[in-house]
């Protein structure tokens, strides 16, 4: 189970935006995009899902070439994306939004007990913190293979957002998130390797294991030191199962 970007390039008019990124998210795992705001980590996970065409380069899913697959077929096929903004139907209730993901609304609310009072509302009266929430039981309850979300955690209190992050963390699932910083709950992880991508003006320029990150930035991402790259290459490299 993986998916991937190879040698990806998309443009918006006459500006480019990634210049041929290549990056592998392995699954059941969690990759995380690094970069800050006009990186391209949020147009990567947009190529990865179909909501942006490339324009040259390949988006590989579990060893086959999904470049021209709709992003309306990838979804069929078990990718469930997150964005960044508008992820809930505001004008329907959170019952109804989470129905739409599952039948069963146990998992969801198992996930985030939070929501059990809300089922009545309208989405779009939600705090920002309660929207992510919303958002992101969907996903969890859809079980799905590929799950890619931007900024999952935004408007979380910190013992939400570190609920969030092991969440994400324990799907059987190939997880892709995209955020400004390392959270410090990513860093290390118990069974299981947390692989890093930081992105600059819309190229890779480190991949490596979370820990490998941490140390080497001695900061917030983005300060430039490290190396660049094309994949994980220190300690354990990616590898595909399923």
């Amino acid at each position: 189970m993986s998916i991937a970007l190879r040698d990806a390039r998309v443009r918006y008019g006459p500006l480019e935006a990634l210049h041929g990124v290549t990056l592998l998210a392995p699954g059941p795992g969690l990759t995380v995009l690094l970069g800050r705001n006009g990186s391209g980590r949020t147009t990567a996970l947009r190529a990865l899902a179909g909501t942006v065409p490339l324009s040259a380069g390949a988006v590989v899913w579990d060893g086959a070439d999904v470049t021209r697959l709709p992003a309306f077929e990838r979804a069929r096929r078990g990718l469930c994306l997150v964005p960044e903004r508008r992820a809930v139907f505001g004008s329907l209730t959170v019952h109804e939004n989470l129905e739409l993901a599952a039948a069963d609304l146990a998992v969801a609310l198992d996930a985030y007990p939070q929501l059990a009072p809300l089922l009545p509302r309208r989405a779009g009266t939600l705090s920002g913190g309660e929207q992510r929430m919303l958002a992101l039981s969907r996903a969890l309850s859809a079980r799905v293979r590929v799950v890619l979300v931007d900024e999952p955690a935004q408007g979380m209190s910190p013992a939400v957002a570190a609920r969030t992050y092991a969440l994400l963390g324990a799907l059987d699932a190939c997880v892709v998130i995209a955020e400004q910083r390392l959270p410090p709950g990513l860093r290390e992880r118990a069974g299981r390797t947390t692989y890093v991508y930081e992105l600059r003006r819309g190229a890779v320029v480190f991949s490596g294991e979370a820990a490998e990150a941490a140390v080497r930035s001695g900061g917030p991402p983005g300060s430039g030191a490290g190396r660049t790259g094309r994949g994980p290459r220190s300690g354990r490299r990616p590898t595909t199962s399923g």
